[in-house]
């Protein structure tokens, strides 16, 4: 039992370019790093080879920090998730303020309650990629609170990247796109920049406005995600690279309607 408790602690999530789980692993000297929500530096695999990157400015003798969890949570249910399963009340500045809580939880009360409630629901028919009744069941709820829910709110949040998911997987591209974009303020206050996860949503978006051929917004969704992947990911990671391409498709295809017209 000691030794399955050391493992579970010290192993890692891997995650492929998108960030989506695809297995567990042990790196012992990364082990040796503390969790703070707010870190200075990520993690990022290149298959299962993991890289550690700074994403703030690190002077010498400063404690390289990365963080145990998914952030985008409220501070009660961070440090409960760290506690259950880490052992430890984390007591990182950003906890310590619970500056976010706020924003996360803002709205009409009955109307929050309604979205939070109904995530359970929605969770479970994404587990059974059951898309079609997914995506109903985010359009009502994302129609019934409107504007009495800002979209920085966590459950509101929550349910619109599920309609996003939905949607891709559906190909209802136009629909897509639409949640994609609604999700973008709300990662760039809760992700600061540089941070992968909001790089690979602006990826996301930039590849629904490509395909959509909404060239101009394209280019522009997919430089500033190349500003943030470029550090968080690396010049020769293979998305940094897809992203470089993607840019240059666009220029092309904006050259020749620009010289077509002439």
């Amino acid at each position: 039992l000691s030794l399955i408790a050391k493992v579970t602690c010290n192993c890692f999530t891997i995650s492929d370019g998108e960030l989506q789980e695809i297995g567990v692993g042990l790196y012992p000297s990364l082990s040796l790093l503390n969790h703070d929500c707010r870190p200075n530096c990520v993690m990022v695999f290149e298959g299962t080879e993991l890289q550690l990157r700074a994403i703030q400015d690190i002077c010498p003798g400063d404690e390289l920090t990365i963080s145990y969890i998914e952030t985008l949570s409220l501070t009660e249910d961070r440090q409960k998730q760290l506690e259950d399963q880490y052992h430890f009340l984390c007591h990182c500045q950003r906890c310590e303020s619970s500056e976010e809580d706020g924003l996360m939880l803002s709205g009409e009360g009955e109307k929050c309650r309604l979205l939070k409630e109904a995530l359970p629901r929605l969770e479970g028919l994404k587990a059974e990629s059951n898309w079609e009744e997914m995506l109903e069941g985010c359009s009502h709820l994302l129609s019934a609170v409107k504007g009495d829910v800002p979209d920085e709110n966590l459950y509101k949040l929550r349910i619109t990247d599920m309609a996003l998911d939905a949607s891709v997987h559906l190909g209802r591209w136009e629909e897509a796109l639409r949640y994609g974009v609604r999700t973008l303020p709300a990662y760039s206050r809760y992700y600061p920049d540089p941070h992968p996860v909001h790089g690979v949503q602006l990826m996301r978006v930039g590849k629904l406005q490509h395909h959509l051929e909404c060239t101009e917004d394209a280019l522009d969704t997919f430089r500033q995600a190349f500003t943030i992947m470029k550090l968080t990911h690396g010049e020769d990671h293979p998305m940094t690279t897809d992203l470089r391409m993607k840019m240059e498709e666009c220029r092309s295809e904006l050259d020749y309607k620009s010289s077509s017209k002439h």
